[in-house]
């Protein structure tokens, strides 16, 4: 699915953030990527959903040379990708109902054949009494929630997630553990960016760790 080869990332002439990071994600495996804030972990994420590009190195996605990609082709890619934001992107003025479900609409779906898939959706992201609410009225952690409901709608190829545990509690934590967990054994990609070192114990599944802008590990689950 994803295949890193001595990739290297700036933002403009500052320095190197991610230096010859080689690592690839198998169809259907599920990683954790931790480091302290500022090991790059953010970054690496913005080079898999096409965000940035790499300044050095080769980004493989789809089995395919991202530097080589048309540009007309590129939506299709990330259309594959699903993503939970560190800061939401939710779009305000939309309920949380077609918040979550704007994935499928974009796919040229309508409301109405795909109504009790994301209503299940919510329910089980504890939103189920939230649908008609707009984000404002909603506190961080159901802000959270709602992005991760977005994200995982249309059962991505990949899912990828930046700290999407941050604002929530250790109970919901974990049942939102056991939603990537379903996503994945259906057979999405996920990775996940996390500090939350007790949820990476509890998953036991394999890590890559980053410091200072290197991956030093690619290790076994811990």
């Amino acid at each position: 699915m994803v295949r890193f080869e001595g990739v290297s990332m700036r933002y403009g002439r500052g320095h190197e953030t991610l230096r010859d990071i080689g690592f690839s994600l198998a169809p259907g495996s599920f990683h954790f990527l931790t480091g302290a804030s500022g090991a790059g972990k953010s970054s690496l994420l913005k080079l898999i959903y096409l965000a940035h590009r790499a300044s050095r190195g080769r980004v493989e996605l789809f089995g395919r040379d991202v530097n080589l990609v048309p540009g007309a082709d590129l939506p299709f890619l990330r259309r594959r990708i699903g993503v939970v934001f560190q800061e939401f992107r939710l779009l305000e003025h939309l309920s949380v109902f077609d918040n979550a479900g704007l994935p499928l609409r974009i796919a040229g779906r309508k409301p109405d054949t795909y109504r009790d898939d994301v209503a299940e959706l919510l329910q089980w992201v504890g939103l189920g009494d939230r649908m008609h609410a707009l984000p404002a009225t909603l506190s961080g952690g159901e802000k959270q929630r709602l992005a991760i409901a977005r994200a995982v709608v249309d059962r991505p190829d990949i899912l990828l997630a930046d700290e999407p545990t941050g604002n929530v509690d250790p109970a919901m934590s974990l049942r939102l553990l056991r939603l990537f967990v379903e996503l994945n054994r259906l057979g999405t990609t996920v990775l996940i960016a996390t500090h939350d070192e007790e949820l990476v114990a509890r998953a036991g599944r394999p890590v890559l760790h980053l410091e200072h802008g290197r991956m030093v590990d690619t290790g076994e689950a811990r």
